[in-house]
């Protein structure tokens, strides 16, 4: 069968960097699928300068595809109409979050493209009895129906550690475009760098380690290769903490880019910028509490923003950590340069006018 390969303006966009926010799941308080929100998220993404959005993933919950809810396509469907009635729709990425074993991961892979999806965010939880050479032929398998995107999920959200060698291999499988490192462990992310830097191809590296964000696109990973060096570094980021704030994020993406196309000018002042980028994440992620308020803390900021209308789960167990919401003011309160309310109230204000 002939590969789906992604076009190269769009194969060009990504390995410039662009902000990818990971798209949350509106639900209204019978927690029932809200339409009009979860369109108006895409559509506040659009707006707010992100370079594409990624779909089905976790911050959309995983149980979208549970018998009895059955969202997953839907989910899809109603972003990538959002994104190609839209002006950004020719230099956009619509990527879409693919899970479970290789019948259900290259079944949503070709959903995915159906939908027109560029390419898909390849998930390896939820297997954990699988080997790495397993893994490594799923992988092959999905990339034969969509350019994948790579994801190396943190093991306390349901990822597991996987080898160096492992990265080697992967990279090297054909329509393996890029990967997302959200290891939230510097020694494992080192290893997804190290692989990158001995790869026979360019792949576009992505930060989903929300919990050092700035510093990971600041850092220069160099190695030595057959005598020379060679160097490479996170581009963009794919993340949920950039699903919120996401004015913001763009800015601050180009502000990383300057700094670095300006032999790093004003470092110092982005550095600590990200010690306030993690105390925030720190407070809508709940490491406090094992992540569990990781997905309402992302809704508690879309729903103060009016963007959602509630924290509503499809779990409800699911639900604001004790003190969460106290932690959520403080860093709105003290970090107001991060918080993109103002944008918000445009957006809506935006909305209204054109409708």
């Amino acid at each position: 069968m002939k590969t789906i390969t992604l076009a190269q303006h769009k194969h060009d966009l990504l390995h410039k960097g662009m902000v990818i926010p990971a798209h949350p799941l509106a639900l209204d308080a019978q927690r029932h699928l809200d339409e009009d929100r979860q369109r108006m998220l895409t559509r506040y993404y659009i707006a707010a300068g992100a370079g594409g959005v990624a779909v089905g993933v976790h911050s959309t919950q995983f149980a979208i595809r549970n018998p009895g809810i059955g969202l997953f396509e839907r989910v899809l469907r109603l972003a990538a109409e959002e994104v190609d009635r839209s002006e950004a729709a020719g230099h956009f990425l619509k990527i879409a979050g693919i899970c479970g074993d290789l019948e259900q991961a290259v079944g949503e892979a070709q959903t995915a493209y159906q939908l027109g999806y560029d390419m898909g965010l390849l998930s390896m939880g939820g297997l954990q009895g699988w080997d790495e050479t397993q893994l490594l032929e799923r992988t092959a398998a999905v990339a034969q129906h969509i350019p994948v995107f790579g994801f190396y999920l943190q093991p306390s959200v349901g990822g597991r550690v996987f080898s160096y060698d492992f990265w080697t291999k992967f990279i090297e499988i054909p329509n393996v475009l890029a990967i997302k490192v959200a290891a939230f462990n510097r020694y494992q992310t080192l290893d997804v760098m190290r692989a990158a830097c001995f790869a026979k191809k360019d792949i576009a590296l992505y930060t989903g380690n929300d919990d050092n964000i700035v510093a990971d696109l600041l850092t220069d990973y160099t190695f030595e290769v057959e005598g020379r060096p060679v160097r490479k570094h996170f581009v963009g980021g794919l993340l949920g903490h950039w699903g919120v704030w996401t004015h913001c994020a763009v800015s601050l993406l180009e502000q990383i880019k300057y700094c670095r196309a300006s032999g790093f000018r004003e470092m110092d002042r982005l550095l600590q910028l990200g010690v306030q980028v993690t105390d925030m994440n720190a407070a809508i992620f709940d490491p406090a509490h094992d992540f569990q308020g990781c997905i309402p803390g992302i809704h508690e900021i879309l729903r103060r923003q009016g963007l959602l209308q509630g924290v509503w789960c499809l779990d409800p167990g699911e639900k604001l950590s004790p003190g969460q919401d106290t932690e959520i003011s403080r860093v709105c309160g003290n970090y107001p340069n991060l918080v993109d309310d103002d944008f918000v109230v445009d957006f809506f204000g935006n909305q209204y006018s054109s409708s």
